[in-house]
């Protein structure tokens, strides 16, 4: 990341009011960037947007990405010079409940966002933040790479394997040219982030969090299910980062990208959730839940060579350091710390730590 790019820049951020999209604006805040943000009310209760009071920082529009004429307006109005496409429907659980609030929200958000982009006049940089789950999952020992086959077993999964369908149609159809006046255009694959502040439902650090403050065990449904767990500061950094690099030079940089931990760091939930037990300062235990359930993957990993050598981006916490992190906020905050602070603090930490490999 270089701060110097984001002083006084105008940046546009679809689904500001979740979890990542808050920290992406507080961040953004601190470095001096105009933010404004487009997305429906926060998702659960408490937010992040609303207890770390994310929106005094920025401008807010309350619209669905689905939306097309209110969302081609907002960017019409504000002409941001970087795009970070974040609202989507993001747990499989409720993709099997609703799959077509996922498909419309995932796919044609995406749609509606492209295509508003692509007519703003000048220059934009924009990123597609889509997932892990893109590809389409054989159970394998290693890490996907980019160039591997997309797919998707459940809607959420697959919605998002079409939403990077859909950015490599306008790229190749609308973004290729490439060169100093033209958009720009890339996707981010993240693997599971986590982190203070995350109260969506159904995700392993919220629901053990929650446990842990309740004074009851964590029930889990897969303990040894294995994910690329990535604190979600390291996350930002690597879509803040492509976005400077597609904005510099967009023909280069264009196509996909993996962000995820150390190949080491690819953890089971057990080992997650019993690596947390051992830091949490109360007593604390997790059960097997003896539940039927939907299909989700039992192991997933990603390869983030291409995006080291190419980008120069490494993630700075290890997963151990990730869980005190969590701990230290969330402990924190049930103690009566303000939430704002707790973040813009951890932010300033990450600022100054090194590449932890």
């Amino acid at each position: 990341m270089d701060p110097s790019f984001w002083k006084g820049r105008n940046v546009f951020i679809t689904g500001h009011t979740g979890f990542k999209g808050s920290w992406l604006s507080l961040w953004l805040q601190r470095l001096s960037a105009r933010v404004v943000g487009y997305s429906l009310p926060a998702p659960t209760v408490p937010s992040l947007y609303e207890v770390a009071d994310v929106k005094s920082g920025m401008v807010s529009i309350t619209g669905d990405v689905r939306d097309y004429p209110r969302l081609r307006e907002s960017l019409e109005k504000h002409r941001p010079e970087v795009i970070f496409h974040l609202a989507a429907q993001s747990v499989v659980r409720l993709s099997y409940e609703d799959p077509i609030d996922t498909y419309s929200t995932n796919v044609m958000g995406t749609v509606n966002l492209l295509e508003a982009a692509r007519r703003l006049p000048g220059k934009t940089a924009v990123v597609n933040v889509t997932s892990d789950k893109t590809y389409e999952n054989n159970e394998w020992v290693w890490g996907y790479r980019e160039t591997d086959r997309l797919g998707g077993h459940d809607p959420y999964s697959n919605s998002k394997a079409c939403s990077e369908l859909v950015t490599q149609s306008f790229r190749d159809s609308f973004f290729a040219a490439g060169g100093s006046s033209a958009k720009a255009i890339a996707t981010a694959r993240a693997g599971n982030v986590i982190g203070g502040g995350d109260w969506t439902r159904d995700q392993l650090i919220p629901d053990v969090m929650n446990a842990f403050h309740e004074k009851r065990p964590v029930v889990l449904r897969n303990p040894q299910a294995t994910r690329p767990w990535q604190f979600v500061l390291d996350c930002l950094d690597g879509y803040v980062t492509l976005a400077e690099k597609i904005s510099a030079d967009g023909a280069r940089y264009t196509g996909a990208w993996n962000f995820g931990p150390h190949p080491e760091d690819t953890l089971s939930v057990q080992n997650v959730v019993e690596g947390l037990i051992g830091k949490w300062p109360g007593k604390a235990s997790w059960v097997q839940d003896a539940n039927s359930h939907p299909h989700e993957a039992g192991s997933l990993r990603l390869d983030t060579s291409k995006t080291m050598l190419q980008l120069g981006w490494k993630p700075r916490l290890r997963a151990d350091e990730s869980l005190d992190w969590i701990v230290d906020w969330y402990g924190r905050y049930f103690q009566g710390a303000d939430p704002k602070a707790l973040c813009l603090e951890q932010i300033g930490r990450f600022e100054n730590a090194k590449p932890g490999l």
